[in-house]
């Protein structure tokens, strides 16, 4: 059964008149993946995955789905923030380059996230201890013995979603035909990425209200803390200086972006969310990675700097990928340039056509 949500709604309503006969409307499921292990050896007896899906499957003769791709969204999200305008006009419509009509789309509300099995469910702090491999098995099994692909053209990933992907091009090589890493690094997550993180999570549990994640009212501190560092960590200062260059502007604008970031997701699914990139570390595999990949980072992204090295290293050893560092400006939109489909479309088209 089709259930089309209000911002995919708004979004068929915004497309030119002839994009509305795409066969486009969105089908939401679950996947319920039995006696789920996770890699610290907790089990649950079922884990939900939600999913959303745009588009067809498209089948050869043997019955299997060709023309599947999955999108893996970032720390925090769920799939159906591909639906919004900046991702979704610029791909999905007719003639683009993930056109709706063409491609059986994937959209998974990862592990702790959106609709799928999380801490604020009722387990709370006894939820299992997952991390970024337990995410990949969970997507795999979603697509393997739910949705019946046994193989993709494409993972694109932005963000947490980017380092799947990389999780996916190292550990299970060739199940994507294509790999298009967005805003990350394919590294262990230490310095300040790993400090940015820790600072929030031990914010919120040092709140007096957190009270060991059994709380009966939101750990408040904990979480203005959340929100303010996540502003900083996402934030472009080449486009905060141009667009907010006198103190009055700059702290109105703070004000609005914090209210709209506070309080938007429970205490310990935070905690999970955050933590959960513990053990990612793809460094000593890349070699596996052997498909064609896209990877882009953006010059603005505090989460990922382009300072460090890191991916002039990691290109010499992957043989198939092509790596684009777009260039900081008032335009890009710092870490979440990867949302934003305009500053690197041309370049996921022509990975497709290759």
């Amino acid at each position: 059964m089709r259930k089309l949500f209000a911002p995919l709604a708004l979004l068929f309503a915004s497309l030119p008149a002839h994009a509305h006969a795409q066969p486009a409307l969105p089908v939401e499921g679950d996947a319920i993946l039995k006696d789920f292990a996770f890699t610290t050896g907790e089990k649950l007896p079922e884990l939900k995955i939600h999913y959303t899906t745009l588009g067809t499957p498209q089948r050869d003769k043997k019955g299997e789905i060709t023309n599947a791709v999955m999108i893996l969204h970032g720390t925090g999200g769920t799939g159906k923030q591909f639906f919004q305008p900046q991702f979704a006009n610029e791909l999905f419509g007719p003639g683009q380059p993930l056109d709706t009509a063409k491609y059986y789309i994937i959209l998974p509300d990862n592990i702790g996230h959106g609709g799928s099995s999380k801490p604020s469910d009722g387990l709370r702090m006894k939820f299992p201890k997952y991390d970024y491999d337990d995410m990949v098995t969970a997507q795999h099994r979603t697509l393997t013995e739910k949705l019946g692909v046994k193989k993709l053209k494409l993972i694109l990933g932005t963000s947490m979603g980017c380092m799947h992907a990389f999780i996916w091009g190292t550990k299970r090589p060739g199940f994507a035909e294509k790999l298009a890493p967005f805003a990350c690094l394919p590294v262990e997550i230490a310095g300040q990425n790993r400090m940015w993180r820790t600072l929030t999570i031990d914010a919120i549990k040092a709140d007096p209200l957190w009270q060991d994640g059994n709380y009966t009212a939101p750990p408040a501190a904990g979480l203005r803390t959340a929100a303010s560092l996540s502003m900083i960590a996402g934030a472009n200062p080449y486009a905060l200086q141009a667009q907010y260059p006198t103190r009055e502007a700059a702290e109105k604008y703070k004000d609005e972006a914090f209210a709209r970031m506070f309080g938007r997701n429970d205490a310990n699914d935070t905690i999970y969310q955050l933590d959960s990139s513990r053990t990612y570390n793809p460094w000593s595999l890349l070699e596996k990675i052997d498909v064609p990949t896209l990877w882009i980072n953006s010059a603005d992204d505090f989460i990922n700097p382009p300072a460090y090295g890191i991916t002039e290293k990691a290109a010499t050893r992957m043989k198939t990928t092509k790596f684009i560092l777009i260039p900081a400006s008032p335009e890009t939109k710092g870490h979440s340039t990867h949302t934003w489909a305009k500053f690197w479309k041309d370049d996921l088209a022509r990975l497709l056509a290759e």
